[in-house]
């Protein structure tokens, strides 16, 4: 388990060009890259040709081509892997047919199946509208995040966070039903 900061000096160190940092940058957040993609999977239909691993790999290999990203800290640094990942998904489906990739969203009452392109769109159009309550969707569904975690990375309290994923949650639901009745 890494050190309380470790990742967020890794981070910093990549930024000037230490090799080593991004060995043990890619060793120590390994685990929670996999369990953020794992997340992402929990909604995808099974037998995805995907996996988990795959697509860390993919996250990570599109950030060692580009590295000019600049990461403020850890929580902004899996925040973007997991958006990465969701990009990737999304990519990829729109390569399949859409009845051959389903995608799970959050609901009131459980989970609804609907296109990962449907549910693309809605939070496309849901970071227009409200840029926060989308962030939140994307660290707590897709990153897996507490609403502790969100509520420190974001710099809001606790209760707004709660506010923002119920209203978000809903609304969400609300648009994926118009989409697919």
């Amino acid at each position: 388990m890494p050190k309380e900061g470790e990742i967020t000096s890794l981070l910093r160190d990549t930024r000037l060009g230490n090799r080593a940092a991004w060995d043990r940058l890619a060793e120590i957040a390994y685990p929670e890259l996999r369990r953020i993609a794992e997340t992402h999977f929990r909604a995808e239909r099974p037998g995805h040709l995907l996996q988990p691993t795959a697509l860390v790999n993919e996250v990570w290999l599109k950030f060692m081509k580009l590295n000019a990203v600049q990461f403020n800290d850890r929580v902004h640094f899996f925040s973007l892997c997991s958006r990465l990942m969701r990009r990737i998904l999304v990519d990829y489906a729109r390569t399949r047919p859409a009845r051959e990739s389903a995608l799970h969203a959050l609901s009131a009452t459980g989970r609804i199946e609907e296109t990962a392109l449907d549910l693309d769109r809605a939070l496309n159009v849901l970071e227009q509208a409200q840029p926060r309550a989308a962030q939140v969707v994307e660290l707590r569904y897709f990153g897996g995040m507490s609403i502790e975690e969100i509520a420190r990375h974001l710099e809001i309290s606790p209760a707004t966070v709660k506010r923002d994923w119920l209203a978000a949650r809903a609304w969400l639901y609300s648009q994926l039903h118009e989409v697919s009745p």
